[in-house]
């Protein structure tokens, strides 16, 4: 007890120290080891390992499941926009054929308005050449009227003798 008093500190008992160190354990600690490691083998082998692989797997499966959605996605864009050239490709022919309709209707529209045009000038041109030979002949008739008349009054004047139309009219008609 004077040890202990007059130090101040306390010794370890002898067969103390770090318990899994103790060499009289060993024996039951490596039981004990084994046990423990066999049960958690056993805990994972049966229950955590399922548990995991079964959370890989599904996983893996709604990974796949997502690619397939997103190639079947792709695959139906692709169709939408084949689909959608070919509609546009279809309309512009339409447009292209409407385009033409219209133009060979106007085209066929103005030479129509062309031939009706060219049919009444040359109708308005043969009704003017028409009242111009008309006049023309009046106007004929009318300087061989005046032609005669003056024939009868120079020779009256002249002469002093009355001729007959006729006369004038023969006249005229020898200088001709």
């Amino acid at each position: 007890m004077s040890e202990h008093a007059t130090t101040g500190t306390t010794q370890p008992a002898k067969g103390g120290g770090f318990p899994p160190f103790r060499t009289e354990t060993f024996e039951s600690q490596i039981f004990w080891l084994a046990i423990t490691f066999t049960f958690l083998f056993v805990v994972l082998w049966r229950i955590a390992g399922p548990r995991i692989a079964g959370a890989i797997a599904a996983r893996k499966g709604r990974i796949m499941g997502d690619l397939a959605e997103a190639e079947a996605h792709r695959n139906d864009a692709q169709a939408a926009q084949a689909a959608y050239e070919a509609a546009l490709a279809e309309a512009r022919n339409r447009a292209h054929a409407h385009a033409e309709e219209n133009r060979k209707r106007i085209n066929n529209e103005i030479e129509a308005a062309k031939a009706s045009a060219d049919a009444d000038a040359q109708k308005a041109t043969a009704a003017a050449e028409a009242r111009i030979q008309a006049t023309r002949t009046s106007a004929l008739a009318q300087v061989a009227k005046t032609a005669e008349e003056a024939a009868i009054a120079i020779v009256a004047r002249l002469t002093g003798e009355t001729v007959s139309a006729e006369d004038a009219r023969a006249a005229l008609g020898a200088i001709n």
